[in-house]
Protein backbone atom coordinates (compact mmCIF):
# COMPACT_ATOMS: atom_id res chain seq x y z
CA UNK A 1 0.00 0.00 0.00
CA UNK A 2 1.19 3.21 -1.01
CA UNK A 3 2.30 5.73 2.00
CA UNK A 4 0.77 9.26 1.46
CA UNK A 5 2.16 11.54 3.76
CA UNK A 6 -0.18 14.29 3.99
CA UNK A 7 -3.94 15.46 5.61
CA UNK A 8 -5.51 16.25 2.41
CA UNK A 9 -8.63 16.23 2.59
CA UNK A 10 -9.14 14.51 -0.75
CA UNK A 11 -6.86 11.87 -0.71
CA UNK A 12 -8.80 11.14 2.37
CA UNK A 13 -11.69 10.91 0.75
CA UNK A 14 -10.16 9.03 -1.93
CA UNK A 15 -8.91 6.25 0.73
CA UNK A 16 -12.87 6.38 2.15
CA UNK A 17 -14.22 5.78 -1.30
CA UNK A 18 -11.99 3.25 -2.20
CA UNK A 19 -12.94 1.24 0.85
CA UNK A 20 -16.44 1.62 0.59
CA UNK A 21 -15.91 0.19 -2.69
CA UNK A 22 -13.64 -2.96 -1.50
CA UNK A 23 -10.88 -1.76 -3.64
CA UNK A 24 -7.46 -3.72 -3.59
CA UNK A 25 -4.85 -1.63 -2.29
CA UNK A 26 -2.84 -1.19 -5.39
CA UNK A 27 -5.70 0.55 -7.14
CA UNK A 28 -5.08 3.57 -4.68
CA UNK A 29 -0.99 3.49 -5.83
CA UNK A 30 -2.06 3.16 -9.33
CA UNK A 31 -4.92 6.48 -9.09
CA UNK A 32 -2.45 8.36 -7.48
CA UNK A 33 0.56 8.07 -9.93
CA UNK A 34 -2.34 9.01 -12.67
CA UNK A 35 -3.19 11.81 -11.09
CA UNK A 36 0.25 13.44 -9.61
CA UNK A 37 3.13 11.55 -12.04
CA UNK A 38 0.59 11.58 -15.58
CA UNK A 39 -1.56 14.59 -14.75
CA UNK A 40 -4.39 12.93 -16.08
CA UNK A 41 -7.34 15.53 -15.76
CA UNK A 42 -10.58 13.20 -15.17
CA UNK A 43 -10.80 9.62 -13.15
CA UNK A 44 -12.68 8.74 -16.21
CA UNK A 45 -9.22 8.74 -18.03
CA UNK A 46 -7.11 6.15 -15.65
CA UNK A 47 -8.19 3.42 -18.24
CA UNK A 48 -6.30 0.89 -15.96
CA UNK A 49 -8.97 1.12 -13.47
CA UNK A 50 -12.25 -0.94 -14.08
CA UNK A 51 -14.87 1.73 -15.77
CA UNK A 52 -17.56 0.73 -12.63
CA UNK A 53 -14.74 2.42 -10.45
CA UNK A 54 -13.82 5.39 -12.71
CA UNK A 55 -17.44 6.28 -12.97
CA UNK A 56 -17.91 6.22 -9.39
CA UNK A 57 -14.71 8.35 -8.58
CA UNK A 58 -15.56 10.68 -11.39
CA UNK A 59 -19.03 11.08 -9.54
CA UNK A 60 -18.08 11.63 -6.09
CA UNK A 61 -14.41 13.81 -6.40
CA UNK A 62 -13.19 16.66 -8.17
CA UNK A 63 -9.18 15.81 -8.81
CA UNK A 64 -9.05 20.19 -8.81
CA UNK A 65 -10.71 22.10 -6.26
CA UNK A 66 -11.48 24.89 -8.15
CA UNK A 67 -12.83 25.64 -11.75
CA UNK A 68 -10.60 27.70 -14.47
CA UNK A 69 -12.58 29.95 -16.01
CA UNK A 70 -9.89 31.97 -17.63
CA UNK A 71 -5.95 31.94 -19.07
CA UNK A 72 -4.37 34.39 -20.67
CA UNK A 73 -0.99 33.91 -22.34
CA UNK A 74 1.82 36.91 -23.03
CA UNK A 75 2.71 38.16 -26.15
CA UNK A 76 6.11 36.56 -25.74
CA UNK A 77 4.48 33.06 -24.54
CA UNK A 78 6.97 33.06 -21.33
CA UNK A 79 4.29 34.05 -18.79
CA UNK A 80 0.52 31.80 -18.47
CA UNK A 81 -2.06 33.57 -16.10
CA UNK A 82 -4.75 31.36 -14.63
CA UNK A 83 -8.19 32.32 -13.02
CA UNK A 84 -9.24 29.96 -10.60
CA UNK A 85 -12.72 30.52 -8.90
CA UNK A 86 -12.80 28.44 -5.83
CA UNK A 87 -15.74 26.42 -4.59
CA UNK A 88 -17.06 29.45 -2.56
CA UNK A 89 -17.07 31.17 -5.17
CA UNK A 90 -13.56 33.47 -4.37
CA UNK A 91 -10.90 33.90 -6.84
CA UNK A 92 -6.90 33.57 -7.17
CA UNK A 93 -4.67 33.78 -9.40
CA UNK A 94 -1.64 31.59 -10.48
CA UNK A 95 0.91 31.87 -13.17
CA UNK A 96 3.65 29.85 -14.77
CA UNK A 97 6.78 31.62 -16.40
CA UNK A 98 9.80 30.37 -18.34
CA UNK A 99 12.54 32.34 -16.50
CA UNK A 100 15.28 30.42 -18.76
CA UNK A 101 14.52 28.61 -21.97
CA UNK A 102 13.50 24.78 -21.02
CA UNK A 103 12.45 25.89 -17.93
CA UNK A 104 9.31 26.48 -16.16
CA UNK A 105 8.25 27.60 -12.06
CA UNK A 106 4.98 27.89 -11.26
CA UNK A 107 4.22 30.79 -8.98
CA UNK A 108 1.39 30.27 -7.04
CA UNK A 109 -0.81 31.72 -4.67
CA UNK A 110 -1.22 31.24 -0.40
CA UNK A 111 -4.04 33.16 0.51
CA UNK A 112 -7.43 34.85 -1.11
CA UNK A 113 -6.19 38.55 -0.82
CA UNK A 114 -3.83 39.72 1.46
CA UNK A 115 -3.94 41.47 5.01
CA UNK A 116 -0.74 43.46 4.53
CA UNK A 117 -1.89 46.11 2.56
CA UNK A 118 1.74 46.94 1.07
CA UNK A 119 0.93 50.45 -1.04
CA UNK A 120 2.29 49.31 -4.21
CA UNK A 121 0.72 45.63 -4.73
CA UNK A 122 -2.41 45.01 -6.28
CA UNK A 123 -3.53 42.00 -4.35
CA UNK A 124 -4.20 44.03 -0.88
CA UNK A 125 -6.22 46.28 -2.21
CA UNK A 126 -9.37 44.09 -2.16
CA UNK A 127 -8.13 43.30 1.57
CA UNK A 128 -7.59 39.81 3.28
CA UNK A 129 -10.17 37.19 2.47
CA UNK A 130 -8.81 33.85 3.72
CA UNK A 131 -6.53 30.99 3.88
CA UNK A 132 -5.99 28.63 1.06
CA UNK A 133 -6.65 25.33 2.08
CA UNK A 134 -3.32 22.73 1.09
CA UNK A 135 -5.43 21.37 -1.72
CA UNK A 136 -6.30 24.54 -2.83
CA UNK A 137 -2.47 25.43 -2.66
CA UNK A 138 -1.15 22.35 -4.12
CA UNK A 139 -4.16 21.95 -6.38
CA UNK A 140 -2.19 25.09 -8.87
CA UNK A 141 0.38 22.93 -9.25
CA UNK A 142 -1.35 20.23 -9.99
CA UNK A 143 -3.53 22.48 -12.84
CA UNK A 144 -0.03 23.88 -14.20
CA UNK A 145 1.30 20.27 -14.66
CA UNK A 146 -1.97 19.00 -16.66
CA UNK A 147 -2.14 22.73 -18.85
CA UNK A 148 1.77 21.77 -19.50
CA UNK A 149 1.18 18.09 -20.83
CA UNK A 150 -2.45 19.07 -22.08
CA UNK A 151 -0.34 22.01 -24.86
CA UNK A 152 2.29 19.85 -25.05
CA UNK A 153 4.83 22.46 -23.36
CA UNK A 154 8.29 21.66 -23.70
CA UNK A 155 10.70 22.18 -20.82
CA UNK A 156 11.65 21.05 -17.25
CA UNK A 157 8.50 21.89 -14.30
CA UNK A 158 10.95 21.72 -11.22
CA UNK A 159 10.64 24.69 -9.28
CA UNK A 160 7.52 26.18 -7.48
CA UNK A 161 7.68 29.93 -6.23
CA UNK A 162 5.47 30.62 -3.79
CA UNK A 163 4.83 34.11 -4.73
CA UNK A 164 1.63 34.98 -5.87
CA UNK A 165 -1.29 35.93 -3.80
CA UNK A 166 -0.95 36.21 0.11
CA UNK A 167 1.83 36.01 2.54
CA UNK A 168 2.66 32.73 3.01
CA UNK A 169 3.49 32.90 6.19
CA UNK A 170 0.43 34.34 7.73
CA UNK A 171 -0.81 30.74 6.55
CA UNK A 172 1.71 28.50 7.96
CA UNK A 173 0.54 25.19 8.29
CA UNK A 174 -1.31 24.89 4.99
CA UNK A 175 1.70 26.28 3.55
CA UNK A 176 3.91 24.09 5.64
CA UNK A 177 1.31 20.59 4.68
CA UNK A 178 1.59 21.71 0.90
CA UNK A 179 5.05 22.30 0.67
CA UNK A 180 5.97 18.73 2.40
CA UNK A 181 3.67 17.10 -0.17
CA UNK A 182 5.01 18.69 -2.94
CA UNK A 183 8.47 17.00 -2.30
CA UNK A 184 7.05 14.04 -1.17
CA UNK A 185 8.48 11.12 -3.29
CA UNK A 186 5.10 9.33 -3.79
CA UNK A 187 3.36 12.89 -5.04
CA UNK A 188 4.40 15.35 -6.84
CA UNK A 189 8.19 14.57 -6.02
CA UNK A 190 9.71 18.04 -6.03
CA UNK A 191 12.87 18.47 -4.76
CA UNK A 192 13.48 21.02 -1.72
CA UNK A 193 15.57 23.05 -3.49
CA UNK A 194 13.00 23.77 -6.05
CA UNK A 195 11.25 25.34 -3.71
CA UNK A 196 10.86 28.88 -2.91
CA UNK A 197 8.88 31.14 -0.31
CA UNK A 198 8.83 35.02 -0.36
CA UNK A 199 7.91 36.88 2.86
CA UNK A 200 7.69 40.40 3.63
CA UNK A 201 9.28 39.25 7.07
CA UNK A 202 7.79 37.36 10.06
CA UNK A 203 10.30 36.09 12.40
CA UNK A 204 8.86 33.44 13.97
CA UNK A 205 8.03 31.81 11.04
CA UNK A 206 11.12 32.24 9.33
CA UNK A 207 12.74 30.23 11.88
CA UNK A 208 10.24 28.11 11.52
CA UNK A 209 10.63 26.96 7.83
CA UNK A 210 14.47 27.58 8.45
CA UNK A 211 14.29 24.48 10.46
CA UNK A 212 11.84 22.36 8.55
CA UNK A 213 12.65 23.39 5.47
CA UNK A 214 16.31 24.09 5.34
CA UNK A 215 17.08 22.89 2.19
CA UNK A 216 14.43 24.78 0.60
CA UNK A 217 14.86 28.60 -0.47
CA UNK A 218 13.86 31.94 1.33
CA UNK A 219 12.94 34.64 -0.56
CA UNK A 220 12.37 38.43 1.49
CA UNK A 221 10.12 40.92 0.25
CA UNK A 222 12.53 43.44 1.19
CA UNK A 223 11.89 46.68 -0.75
CA UNK A 224 13.25 49.78 1.26
CA UNK A 225 16.21 49.76 3.92
CA UNK A 226 14.79 52.78 5.55
CA UNK A 227 12.37 52.23 8.53
CA UNK A 228 10.41 54.95 8.26
CA UNK A 229 9.94 54.00 4.18
CA UNK A 230 9.55 50.70 4.87
CA UNK A 231 6.94 51.54 7.36
CA UNK A 232 4.75 53.71 5.38
CA UNK A 233 4.50 51.26 2.74
CA UNK A 234 4.86 47.82 3.56
CA UNK A 235 3.10 48.38 7.21
CA UNK A 236 4.05 44.94 8.45
CA UNK A 237 7.68 47.06 9.39
CA UNK A 238 5.33 48.39 12.06
CA UNK A 239 5.69 45.52 14.02
CA UNK A 240 8.61 43.56 12.76
CA UNK A 241 11.18 46.85 11.93
CA UNK A 242 14.42 46.24 10.02
CA UNK A 243 16.23 45.87 13.02
CA UNK A 244 14.07 42.71 14.19
CA UNK A 245 14.58 41.27 10.25
CA UNK A 246 17.58 41.57 10.13
CA UNK A 247 18.37 39.40 13.59
CA UNK A 248 16.42 36.48 12.55
CA UNK A 249 17.85 36.30 8.63
CA UNK A 250 21.56 36.77 10.56
CA UNK A 251 20.31 33.28 12.63
CA UNK A 252 18.97 32.19 9.48
CA UNK A 253 22.39 31.94 7.58
CA UNK A 254 24.51 30.99 11.07
CA UNK A 255 22.20 28.02 10.85
CA UNK A 256 21.24 26.90 7.56
CA UNK A 257 24.31 28.64 5.54
CA UNK A 258 21.75 28.80 2.46
CA UNK A 259 21.48 31.85 0.32
CA UNK A 260 18.77 34.30 0.87
CA UNK A 261 17.18 36.12 -1.98
CA UNK A 262 16.09 40.06 -1.03
CA UNK A 263 13.62 41.43 -3.48
CA UNK A 264 13.66 44.72 -4.07
CA UNK A 265 11.61 46.52 -6.03
CA UNK A 266 12.47 50.19 -7.64
CA UNK A 267 9.81 52.94 -7.36
CA UNK A 268 10.47 56.27 -8.98
CA UNK A 269 11.70 58.80 -6.73
CA UNK A 270 11.47 56.72 -3.76
CA UNK A 271 13.57 54.12 -3.24
CA UNK A 272 16.09 54.23 -6.24
CA UNK A 273 18.93 57.10 -4.79
CA UNK A 274 22.14 56.56 -4.05
CA UNK A 275 20.97 57.40 -0.29
CA UNK A 276 18.64 54.24 -0.39
CA UNK A 277 21.63 52.09 -2.21
CA UNK A 278 23.97 53.00 0.87
CA UNK A 279 21.17 52.42 3.54
CA UNK A 280 20.39 48.85 1.80
CA UNK A 281 24.20 48.33 1.69
CA UNK A 282 24.16 48.81 5.62
CA UNK A 283 20.98 46.78 6.31
CA UNK A 284 23.35 43.41 4.11
CA UNK A 285 26.46 44.14 6.36
CA UNK A 286 24.40 44.21 9.31
CA UNK A 287 23.02 40.85 8.35
CA UNK A 288 26.52 39.95 7.92
CA UNK A 289 27.34 36.63 5.57
CA UNK A 290 26.88 39.04 2.55
CA UNK A 291 28.26 36.29 0.24
CA UNK A 292 24.72 34.54 0.78
CA UNK A 293 22.89 37.15 0.58
CA UNK A 294 21.41 38.06 -3.03
CA UNK A 295 19.48 41.42 -4.45
CA UNK A 296 16.91 40.70 -6.97
CA UNK A 297 16.41 44.24 -8.38
CA UNK A 298 13.05 43.96 -9.86
CA UNK A 299 11.83 47.24 -11.78
CA UNK A 300 7.88 48.46 -10.56
CA UNK A 301 5.05 46.70 -12.42
CA UNK A 302 2.37 49.12 -12.93
CA UNK A 303 -0.58 48.83 -11.04
CA UNK A 304 -1.99 52.17 -11.03
CA UNK A 305 -2.00 53.06 -7.61
CA UNK A 306 0.01 56.60 -8.70
CA UNK A 307 3.24 54.85 -8.42
CA UNK A 308 5.96 54.62 -11.01
CA UNK A 309 8.49 52.82 -11.98
CA UNK A 310 12.18 54.18 -11.86
CA UNK A 311 13.77 54.12 -15.45
CA UNK A 312 16.48 51.66 -16.90
CA UNK A 313 19.02 53.76 -16.14
CA UNK A 314 18.28 54.76 -12.69
CA UNK A 315 17.92 50.57 -12.37
CA UNK A 316 21.48 50.14 -13.78
CA UNK A 317 23.11 52.76 -11.62
CA UNK A 318 21.74 51.55 -8.41
CA UNK A 319 22.71 47.71 -9.71
CA UNK A 320 26.47 49.70 -10.36
CA UNK A 321 26.54 51.28 -6.64
CA UNK A 322 25.66 47.88 -4.87
CA UNK A 323 28.08 45.76 -7.25
CA UNK A 324 30.59 48.91 -6.07
CA UNK A 325 30.20 47.66 -2.41
CA UNK A 326 30.55 43.83 -4.07
CA UNK A 327 26.97 43.27 -3.40
CA UNK A 328 25.74 40.22 -5.60
CA UNK A 329 22.54 41.68 -7.46
CA UNK A 330 20.56 40.88 -10.41
CA UNK A 331 18.27 43.13 -12.44
CA UNK A 332 15.03 40.48 -12.57
CA UNK A 333 13.15 40.61 -15.54
CA UNK A 334 9.44 40.92 -15.11
CA UNK A 335 7.41 38.39 -17.21
CA UNK A 336 3.84 38.60 -17.81
CA UNK A 337 3.64 42.44 -17.17
CA UNK A 338 0.98 42.68 -20.44
CA UNK A 339 -1.44 40.05 -18.56
CA UNK A 340 -0.81 41.50 -15.31
CA UNK A 341 0.86 38.05 -14.24
CA UNK A 342 4.27 39.99 -13.37
CA UNK A 343 4.84 40.82 -9.23
CA UNK A 344 2.78 42.81 -7.58
CA UNK A 345 -0.34 42.91 -10.52
CA UNK A 346 -1.81 39.63 -8.68
CA UNK A 347 -5.65 40.52 -8.02
CA UNK A 348 -8.09 37.76 -8.35
CA UNK A 349 -10.90 39.12 -10.26
CA UNK A 350 -12.10 39.85 -13.84
CA UNK A 351 -12.11 43.35 -14.16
Amino acid sequence: MIRVRCNDMDIKKLEELLYRKKTPDYRKKQIIRAVFDEAVPSFLDITNLPLDLRIYLNDELKILPFEVPEVLVSEDKRAIKALLILADKRMIETVLISPKPGQWSACISSQVGCSLGCLFCATGRGGFKRDLKTEEITGQVLFWRQYIKKNKIKGKFDNVVYMGMGEPFLNWENVKKSIQELTDKDLFGFKNRGISVSTAGIPDKIEKFSSEFPQANLAISLHFADDIKRSHFMKINRQYDLGKLGEVLKKYLTKNKRKIFIEYILLKNINDTPADARNLVKFLRRVGNQKLLHINLIRYNAVDFGLDASSRETTRHFKFLLEKERVSCTIRKSLGEDIEGACGQLAGNRE
